[in-house]
């Protein structure tokens, strides 16, 4: 029987279990032993989670100093990249300085960032993205879009609901663009199903009220995710890595349960997804928390174990992992085969190697200071105290 890391999102408590490999018995740790995604080899077990990195000109087109972190990230030894969301359709723009992936003349641009990472010795797998309701009226032609007229938070804008035809149009986006970053040589593709965007919208009975097929059952509200993953499919063919980040539970009341996102994970492999990176929360909920000490990592620890328990896909962990001993048990338990973070490699893009030479922990002290405020350019480490 395989032992199991114990966690607790109620209280936070993490306890390392007993190891079940001797370590110093194999020739590399298991973070940097290879693994697998569909048909895809990635180096080691380390992965750059997605991040807006807010490195587009207004017409989406990534501009150099995004290719730049990817070919440094590269470099430094992370096994995958993941790219911040990228947008399918105009009106799915979350934010100005999002990269796009609505057009085809944005190709040639998306290929610098795939020629970075590749040059770097690495692997590039873009995120693909619709807003819906959490586009800002700044960034999208129109009103935001979604399927039900419900306000994610009070105070913002009454979205638009999707009629048939704007369903399908957005799902036919989606597999365009996955058409285009595999045109472009990047390495496969990320429907971004979390976080309170479109999908998530659909997902949840907390913002799809919906009463046609589109909605009102469970099979309905993930009737959008399986046609968005089908369109992908029948874009890439069969052998591209498609991997999906869902939100498996949204913490708002009458919203997605653990329960809920389980049954979704259920039906993952049978609509071509090859990986699954588990994360929860929809719109301004999270289980985010400063990254202090041991007991504060793996918050999604507990949802990875329920998908674990559900499907036998590549499970992906994010959420405030840090100390590298306590990523090793979990990949050694087999909760999850890969790691993913995003903050600590903000700050020190080389982290995979600083693990190789001992370092066990990233100096990242989770204070969320990575996006631009006004007047500043892309995702950057600005914590006061960092010493230059």
């Amino acid at each position: 029987m395989p032992c199991r890391v114990l966690y607790s999102v109620s209280t936070g408590a993490v306890q390392l279990p007993p190891k079940t490999l001797h370590l110093e018995d194999t020739t590399v740790p298991t973070l940097f032993e290879p693994g697998s995604i569909g048909k895809l080899e990635v180096k080691n077990r380390l992965i750059r989670s997605a991040t807006a990195e807010r490195m587009s000109d207004l017409d989406g087109r990534p501009e150099k100093p995004l290719a730049d972190l990817f070919g440094e990230l590269a470099r430094g030894g992370v096994g995958l990249i993941i790219t911040g969301h990228c947008y399918v359709h105009d009106g799915g723009r979350c934010h100005l300085n999002m990269t796009g992936a609505h057009r085809d003349d944005l190709i040639p641009d998306l290929e610098t960032l795939a020629d970075a990472v590749h040059d770097g010795g690495g692997l590039l797998v873009m995120q693909i993205n619709h807003g819906g309701r959490e586009c800002p009226e700044n960034a999208i032609p129109g009103p935001p879009v979604a399927p039900s007229p419900v306000p994610s938070t009070k105070g913002k804008p009454r979205p638009d609901e999707l009629n048939e035809e704007g369903i399908k149009e957005i799902i036919a986006a989606f597999g365009d663009a996955a058409g285009r970053a595999q045109a472009a040589g990047f390495d496969g593709v990320q429907i971004h199903a979390a976080h309170g965007y479109l999908i998530s919208q659909f997902n949840s009975p907390a913002a799809n009220w919906r009463k046609d097929r589109w909605g009102s059952t469970p099979a309905g509200r993930m009737r959008f995710l399986e046609e968005v993953a089908a369109a992908v499919r029948d874009r890439v063919g069969d052998d591209y890595p498609v991997l999906t980040k869902l939100g498996m539970e949204d913490y708002v009341r009458d919203g997605l349960t653990l329960k809920d996102g389980a049954e979704i994970v259920r039906h993952l492999a049978d609509w071509g997804i090859d990986a699954l990176e588990v994360s929860g929360g929809i719109g301004g909920t999270s289980v985010r928390k400063d990254i202090l000490q041991l007991e504060d990592e793996g918050y999604y620890l507990d949802a990875a174990r329920v998908a674990r328990d559900t499907t036998d896909l590549p499970i992906i962990l994010v959420g405030g992992m840090r100390s590298k001993q306590l990523m090793e048990r979990i990949l050694e338990e087999g909760t999850a085969d890969f790691i993913s973070m995003s903050r600590p490699l903000i700050r020190e893009p080389d982290l995979p190697k600083r693990f190789l030479e001992g370092q066990e922990r990233p100096a990242c002290i989770s204070c969320n200071r990575c996006w631009p405020p006004p007047g500043e350019y892309g995702i950057a480490c600005r914590d006061p105290n960092k010493e230059d």
